[in-house]
């Protein structure tokens, strides 16, 4: 296995007063993308900034292995064409003037960005621009590429497209690629492996979907969405998905439903239990408040 393009131990920034990153290992490899999942506030905007020499750490090692390209969240693009912008950020990387015109036709065709080659950026809509930036930053060739919240501030159908078409296009066996994202379904489309990053530590390190089911801890299971909760009589507690809670006349646990929020097929019920509360969610009509039910529950983790 080649060596990492980079790694960092003991990984540690400040901002002020405040600790940030506190002892980050990570390493990075060609030909995968990392993609860091975190609250805000978690330190991910810190770590690409350190990983990407912007920021000093204040402690810990970084070894690079080759050119890092760092592409921040927000996509400014000068007052230029779209194939200007580009290649202007060829030409300050130091690309040979000769295939600066290429590289850039070919970094926006792998975007579907080619056909705004000659708009310029003024024109460009929300989605666009992300495109452009994200397509800007492939045209580098680096040998690690650092993309901070690249889909941010898009609506749902732009950003869907969007994550569609960069999930490919961010993948290149000669490059390593770490992206901070901040929705599940981000990370889920992109990550060969998912860094979680909570108050500045890496909370779980691996597969998404291992991390998805197996969060090594309550803190971690909460945040991806295990936001159901039962205590149990050994002390124990057991954090659950609403897709792991059912109504279930059969089921084993009795409940009162204390809210029910319309959702586009069906309702997201929350339920009160003896040593906890769970969501489920449920058909229309769905119960309604106050209403004794039996419930079922399939899965969770117990902690």
């Amino acid at each position: 296995m080649s060596a990492p393009v980079l790694r960092a131990s003991g990984l540690r920034a400040r901002r002020g007063e405040r600790e940030v990153l506190r002892g980050v290992d990570v390493e990075l490899a060609r030909g995968e993308v990392v993609v860091v999942l975190g609250p805000n506030g978690a330190g991910k905007s810190t770590l690409l900034s350190v990983l990407g020499g912007i920021v000093e750490p204040s402690g810990g090692t970084l070894e690079r292995r080759g050119r890092v390209a760092l592409a921040l969240q927000s996509p400014d693009l000068a007052s230029r064409t779209v194939r200007a912008n580009v290649e202007l950020a060829l030409a300050w990387w130091r690309a040979p003037r000769e295939q600066r015109a290429a590289r850039a036709t070919d970094a926006l065709k792998l975007l579907r960005a080619d056909q705004l080659a000659e708009r310029r950026a003024s024109e460009l809509s929300g989605g666009e621009r992300r495109r452009v930036h994200i397509a800007r930053a492939l045209a580098l060739h680096a040998d690690a590429l650092l993309l901070d919240e690249p889909f941010a501030g898009l609506d749902a159908v732009t950003r869907a497209d969007l994550l569609y078409d960069a999930s490919s296009a961010l993948r290149d066996g000669q490059r390593a690629t770490i992206v901070v994202v901040h929705d599940r379904a981000e990370a889920w489309a992109l990550a060969d492996r998912l860094l979680v990053l909570l108050d500045g530590r890496v909370a779980a390190l691996g597969p998404p979907r291992t991390i998805l089911d197996a969060p090594p801890s309550a803190d971690v299971a909460r945040f991806l969405g295990f936001d159901g909760e039962l205590r149990e009589r050994g002390g124990g507690v057991l954090l659950t998905r609403p897709s792991q809670v059912a109504l279930d006349p059969a089921g084993a646990y009795e409940a009162t439903v204390t809210r029910v929020i319309p959702l586009e097929e069906g309702s997201r019920v929350e339920l009160a239990l003896d040593g906890g509360r769970l969501y489920a969610t449920a058909p229309p009509p769905g119960p309604s408040p106050g209403e004794r039910v039996r419930v079922a529950i399939s899965g969770g983790r117990r902690y």
